[in-house]
């Protein structure tokens, strides 16, 4: 029965939060892992524990593919020299540095390194708390860094469990070959899995079946890296890109729109419920603690929250530097960001799920059966780091004004490009449309009408959106609008792939065509 009550307590708890968030200004995350630690209080849920294959098997994998889908890939382009410094040399160091920093606390160095590759990656989703303050551009590049570093973490989590419990030694060639299985092995598994699900898809018309394709991929892929022993996360991860990339060519505009409405949906519980429960398993990781151990713990906590934000910063600065010193391209120094930019992207350096789902995966022993040493002790300072590196958020929107960011006018500027650009060749192509739909002269004539004014209108107030509503008629004029609005898709689909617009331009624009046809293809009986 608990089951059935910790659902509802949930789900109360996300309500809640929700409501709170969008009163106080406060971040959800925020709330919701208040919540969940004052949920643990209660004796019916502190003696919750959550096995670590609920998080890598539920949550990460869905949660990481709808981020990387909502991802830029063009922007991961532009700035994949800082991402690959991030998400790979910056967790080892930031690993090593945690693991130095426990060490001086008593800790072995096997262990040590156990909780330093459980700290080392930023989280994707928790990022989303500073979201709605941040430019696209660095909020995509915090989004691309934490999808890629969890990869890095795992395998430098692995090795050092395999030498904690006397089942690895260390050698350069070994480490070398687990991040090559973990990386290039992930991310076939993922490709493989898009590559299989969108041929499928391709010859659905089925809205629901539909909906269970896209359900299905981050699962699959998952999965298919796990059985070859590579990367999980980053199986989600490429199969997310990849589907982002596909998804505006194939498929009905109803499909589409249930897809992301039902994906929207099932992310925010994911992820509430995850920052929700990860309060109530502290209470778990509190009892594993006594006396003088508890209170060592939580200088632990303090002092390597410190490091972390410490490192981070030292990596931005440094690397930053070291790049211009190096590259003096015209182009790279477009890619430069203010001193005060960085520190905003140093503290946004949250953790999450996958910092989680790792300290509980520590094995409980060793080959020789003796407890894994200090396993409580990681357990509870990864939670301890994880509330308290989501501190930040309270002051982070102060902070963004201090810095002072320049204004993002790119999306804007994009957006109204697509628009025009689309209706410049829907205009060109309605008379071809026309010819191959055998349609009546009158129903050619009022939209070329309607497209014409529509166009004066963006093209003269570029700060409108044009009109509200678009006028219904039935017959040919619906088959003829039908057809213009797969050109315009088309066109966006080509602005996108020779990079002139952003990915989420595209989705922006493809929502509202998206709207258009849906109004289309409604029931006439319907509407007067």
């Amino acid at each position: 029965m608990l089951g059935l009550e910790l659902i509802v307590v949930i789900g109360a708890a996300l309500v809640a939060c929700r409501i709170a968030a969008q009163r106080t200004g406060i971040a959800a995350p925020v709330l919701q892992l208040g919540v969940g630690v004052l949920l643990g209080l209660i004796p019916a849920f502190g003696v919750l524990e959550l096995p670590s294959e609920v998080v890598l098997l539920l949550f990460l994998p869905a949660l990481l593919w709808w981020e990387a889908f909502n991802t830029s890939l063009r922007e991961i382009r532009r700035y994949r020299r800082g991402i690959f410094l991030t998400s790979t040399i910056l967790v080892v160091v930031t690993a090593a540095a945690v693991a130095a920093t426990a060490h001086a606390f008593g800790m072995p160095w096997g262990p040590a390194w156990v909780l330093g590759a459980a700290l080392a990656p930023t989280d994707a989703t928790a990022v989303n708390v500073v979201a709605r303050y941040l430019p696209r551009r660095q909020i995509m590049v915090l989004r691309a860094e934490s999808l890629v570093n969890d990869g890095t973490a795992l395998v430098v989590f692995g090795l050092a469990v395999g030498v904690v419990v006397g089942e690895e030694h260390l050698s350069l060639a070994l480490v070398g070959w687990e991040f090559l299985v973990s990386y290039a092995g992930g991310i076939a598994a993922g490709v493989l899995s898009a590559l299989f699900w969108v041929w499928l898809r391709r010859k659905v018309t089925d809205t629901l079946t539909a909906c269970t394709i896209f359900f299905l991929i981050p699962f699959t892929g998952y999965l298919l890296a796990e059985f070859i022993h590579a990367s999980g996360v980053l199986a989600a991860v490429a199969a997310g890109l990849i589907v982002s990339q596909t998804s505006p060519v194939y498929g009905s505009a109803p499909a589409r729109r249930q897809v992301f409405a039902t994906w929207g949906f099932a992310t925010f519980l994911l992820n509430g419920a995850l920052f929700v429960l990860i309060g109530i398993e502290s209470q778990a990781a509190l009892r594993g603690m006594e006396g003088a151990d508890l209170a060592q713990a939580v200088g632990l906590v303090a002092a390597i929250a410190l490091v972390l934000v410490g490192v981070r910063l030292a990596f931005l600065y440094a690397s930053a530097y070291l790049i211009r010193l190096i590259d003096r391209r015209p182009q790279q120094r477009l890619l430069r960001v203010s001193n005060r930019s960085r520190i905003v992207s140093g503290l946004s350096g949250f953790r999450g799920a996958i910092s989680l789902a790792i300290a509980i995966a520590v094995p409980t022993t060793i080959s020789s059966g003796a407890p894994f040493p200090s396993r409580d002790v990681i357990v509870f300072t990864t939670f301890g780091v994880i509330c308290v590196m989501l501190l930040p958020a309270f002051f982070l929107p102060a902070v963004i004004r201090w810095a002072d960011l320049p204004a993002d006018t790119e999306p804007d500027e994009e957006l109204q490009y697509a628009k025009v650009q689309t209706s410049n060749a829907a205009v060109e192509a309605l008379p071809r449309l026309a010819a191959e739909l055998d349609v009546h002269a009158d129903a050619l004539a009022r939209l070329q009408s309607e497209m014409r004014e529509h166009l004066d209108f963006l093209e003269s107030d570029p700060e409108e959106e044009g009109p509200d509503t678009i006028p219904r008629v039935r017959g040919d004029y619906d088959r003829l609008r039908l057809a213009v609005l797969a050109e315009k898709r088309a066109v966006l689909v080509m602005l996108r792939n020779e990079r002139r617009i952003d990915d989420a331009v595209l989705r922006q624009m493809q929502y509202r065509l998206d709207i258009e046809e849906m109004r289309l293809l409604e029931d006439p009986d319907e509407e007067d």
